[in-house]
């Protein structure tokens, strides 16, 4: 199938997993070959690469919305900032998502308050998007219920729609996820429409 999207579209994918070459991992990157194909530009963040504090909760960001703490995480507000679409990815620890991930999500309170506290950003008007890729060793019917909410929330923070997801019960060691052709190939489906507004 044949898609057509706007030239220098990017596509930004955030890689929560600590492992490498995690089920998470491989689930991300066949998403973002997808949006690929599509004809987005796409980059992929890995997280734990990086050298990001935790949220100190001081508020300085209310000055003017940019973090006091100068770490790496203010070279990824510019890519969240810049991405028109977001694929985050993180498998679950305790029901949740990665103490790294998280502490991406919670240094994204900087970016909540330009929009919701100064009115920062008023003039970008693209439709950005974005979807959650996870993947989990239990297979409990609520699994994914606190890290779904977690990353709605995030991605409002950040003015990206949530507009879907996959979810993957049952898988733990690593790289057991390719003996699952179907969740690759809903992956690369994933990006693909993410890309194409499906």
């Amino acid at each position: 199938m044949a898609y057509e999207v706007e030239t220098n579209m990017k596509v930004l994918g955030i890689m929560g997993s600590p492992r490498k070459q995690s089920n998470t991992e491989i689930l991300l990157d066949k998403a973002l070959e997808g949006a690929g194909e599509a004809g987005a530009e796409v980059e992929k963040v890995l997280v734990s690469k990086l050298k990001i504090s935790p949220c100190l909760e001081i508020y300085a960001c209310r000055k003017d919305g940019n973090c006091a703490i100068k770490d790496d995480m203010q070279l990824l507000y510019k890519k969240l900032l810049e991405a028109d679409h977001v694929i985050f990815a993180s498998p679950m620890f305790f029901y949740g998502v990665t103490s790294q991930a998280k502490a991406i999500i919670d240094r994204c309170q900087a970016l909540w308050v330009r929009k919701h506290v100064l009115g920062m950003g008023k003039e970008d008007k693209r439709e950005r998007r974005g979807v959650f890729i996870s993947v989990g060793a239990t297979r409990g019917a609520k699994l994914f219920d606190g890290a779904v909410l977690t990353v709605k929330y995030f991605f409002d923070a950040i003015g990206v729609k949530y507009s879907g997801d996959l979810l993957v019960r049952g898988i733990d060691n690593k790289a057991q996820i390719k003996e699952h052709p179907t969740a690759l190939k809903d992956a690369f489906r994933l990006g693909q429409e993410l890309v194409c507004g499906k």
